[in-house]
């Protein structure tokens, strides 16, 4: 036992050690954190309009507390995550000094000039990601001896040149035409991309002790101390009653869904920290689990989903398609996923606490007598609704349907921000398709009705739902309830809505708690947007980018004038067909939106 002991002590000895070192591995000896040098030479070259590098601050000793990024378990920067915040200017070649980076993902920005040479110092780096943003000059040779490189994305830049020779798992290059424009004697369509996991959205708090390990060095030395006696007193407790410690099977990894850098939970611990999946913890159910909100042992609150039967028919599809789609999808207008817990008979994930709920469920809220969702809150929750579904269909590949766009699968942040959640009822599609058969999933009300007749799926299907989704906001009612009060039966939102539009009576519709707070300009705008994103023929709908850009003012007249040049398709493409939307509804065999799909 003495011998135990002695042995122990050796041991935290070089803990002690080592929590030392890495106290101070980055500090020169002035006491300059390198890292923290280098991001602020990162941050000084980028123009950030939106200020998400604002607590970024150079006599900060410890980055890892800055948004945007991760730090690894030793305390080291180790992902810069800064996809779709509309930066610009250059990339500093100061992004050499952080030795320790696996990831760099700056896709769908504007940040221009060469793509720093000096990357390819950097031998941890596992995902490069530059896509979509206005880098030019050559793709750096240097990236050639980055040995543990698996994913590489440079498409849709200015870039020129020849390809250079990399080892990688997955290589991009499309959309930079000086490479592989014609008469090019690059073969880019050679250069396939493979399936891969990306870290999550750095702004998550997973990695939160080691973001606060710099600041904990004295205590951690007494904490070791700790723990080396409470080893000692477990090993004489084994010692002495000659028992072996068993551990839950059920928590074991399964490959299939261990995926990236999402952090994986036991079961035990968030059922802890849902006090056994109380009722009084829900926050919402769906067709395919129940949300509950979560307090982890550190104290951050998270929403788990439960999946109700993961053997059920959709079940473990709903696990394997969320897990996978979320934690591909970076962007601020989109619910990210923190990590999931995976046993024999439990599938959960886990998701940030939205502290201001859905859409849904603050329509009807006030305070001291004013709504809390006025008409600028809507009108930008909108706006952004739109640029998490243009992301989706448009800069994701392969792209991703929703599939259930509606208020209650809208949540707001801590500023009322939108952010797309819910994408159980998802489908991938390789951008060669255009369309996807599958069993009608979705919330009765906010269905398109090619959706409804044939089953099949599309980007459009989204652009009807986002429709209807403009709808709820005006109106402030959910679509179903809509026209109840006017005595119209079967008449559901959209019917009503076209009629009060021919009529020229828009201010009926308008949600009665604004108290006609609006502009009423913007209220015939946001009409229009309605219905073009509504129209009965899939074909005759715009693209998600086009219904934002018209949200935010651009192209409005041109497309509404085109669209009361064309016929109805109503008489062409669905002459054997009802003539109303509402009818469609009544003739479905559909079951209750809560059985269909509920927000998280």
């Amino acid at each position: 036992m003495e011998r135990m002991l002695y042995m122990l002590w050796n041991v935290g000895w070089l803990v002690v050690c080592t929590l030392m070192e890495s106290s101070s591995a980055t500090l020169s000896p002035a006491g300059i954190n390198y890292e923290v040098v280098a991001l602020m030479e990162i941050k000084k070259a980028l123009h950030d309009p939106y200020h998400v590098l604002g607590n970024w601050d150079v006599n900060s000793v410890d980055p890892c507390s800055w948004r945007m990024i991760t730090c690894s378990f030793d305390g080291y920067v180790s992902v810069l995550a800064l996809p779709s915040q509309s930066l610009s200017g250059t990339l500093s070649p100061g992004i050499s000094n952080l030795t320790n980076l696996q990831s760099v993902l700056l896709q769908n920005n504007a940040i221009s000039g060469h793509i720093p040479d000096v990357i390819g110092k950097l031998q941890k780096l596992q995902t490069i990601d530059l896509s979509n943003n206005k880098f030019e000059g050559e793709i750096p040779t240097s990236f050639g001896d980055l040995k543990n490189l698996n994913y590489l994305d440079v498409s849709y830049n200015n870039l020129s040149g020849t390809l250079p020779n990399i080892s990688v798992r997955a290589f991009k290059v499309l959309g930079n035409p000086l490479i592989c424009g014609q008469g090019s004697e690059n073969n880019c369509s050679a250069v396939y991309p493979e399936p891969l996991s990306f870290p999550p959205d750095s702004l998550t708090d997973q990695l939160g002790a080691a973001r606060k390990s710099r600041r904990v060095v004295v205590a951690s030395f007494g904490a070791a101390f700790f723990v080396i006696v409470a080893m000692a007193l477990l090993l004489w407790w084994r010692y002495r009653h000659n028992q072996q410690i068993f551990f839950d099977v059920n928590d074991h990894c399964y490959p299939e869904v261990c995926l990236g850098h999402l952090k994986r939970y036991t079961f035990k611990e968030l059922r802890s920290a849902t006090d056994h999946f109380s009722s009084k913890r829900i926050l919402g159910k769906g067709g395919f689990g129940v949300v509950y909100k979560a307090c982890l042992n550190n104290g951050t609150v998270v929403a788990v989903k439960r999946l109700n039967d993961y053997n059920a028919v959709g079940g473990e599809n709903q696990f394997q398609t969320e897990v996978e789609l979320i934690s591909l999808a970076v962007h601020r207008n989109l619910l990210r996923l923190l990590g999931f817990c995976s046993t024999e008979s439990e599938r959960l994930l886990v998701y940030p606490y939205m502290p201001n709920g859905s859409v849904a469920s603050r329509l009807k809220d006030s305070i001291y007598g004013r709504p809390v969702l006025d008409w600028p809150r809507r009108k930008n929750i909108a706006q952004g609704t739109a640029r998490g579904l243009v992301y989706l269909h448009e800069q994701c590949d392969p792209k991703i349907i929703h599939r259930d766009v509606k208020a209650a699968n809208i949540l707001l942040d801590e500023e009322f921000e939108a952010v797309v959640g819910d994408f159980g009822l998802a489908k991938l599609l390789d951008h060669r398709d255009s369309h996807v058969t599958t069993a009608v999933r979705g919330t009765i009300g906010h269905i398109a009705p090619e959706y409804l007749s044939t089953g099949q799926s599309s980007e459009k299907t989204d652009v009807f739902g986002f429709g209807i989704l403009l709808l709820e906001l005006i109106t402030g009612q959910k679509a179903m309830d809509f026209g109840r009060g006017a005595n119209q039966k079967g008449i559901v939102m959209l019917d009503w809505v076209r009629k009060l539009h021919q009529e020229g009576k828009l201010n009926l519709m308008v949600d009665k708690d604004l108290k006609n707070n609006f502009d009423h300009i913007e209220l015939e705008e946001v009409v229009k947007v309605t219905l073009l994103c509504t129209h009965f023929s899939p074909s005759h709908r715009p693209k998600m980018s086009e219904a934002l850009r018209m949200l935010e003012g651009d192209g409005l007249a041109e497309k509404w004038e085109a669209s009361q040049k064309l016929e109805t398709p109503r008489n062409r493409a669905f002459e054997q067909t009802p003539q109303r939307y509402s009818n469609y509804i009544e003739e479905s065999s559909l079951v209750e939106p809560m059985e269909l799909s509920g927000p998280r």
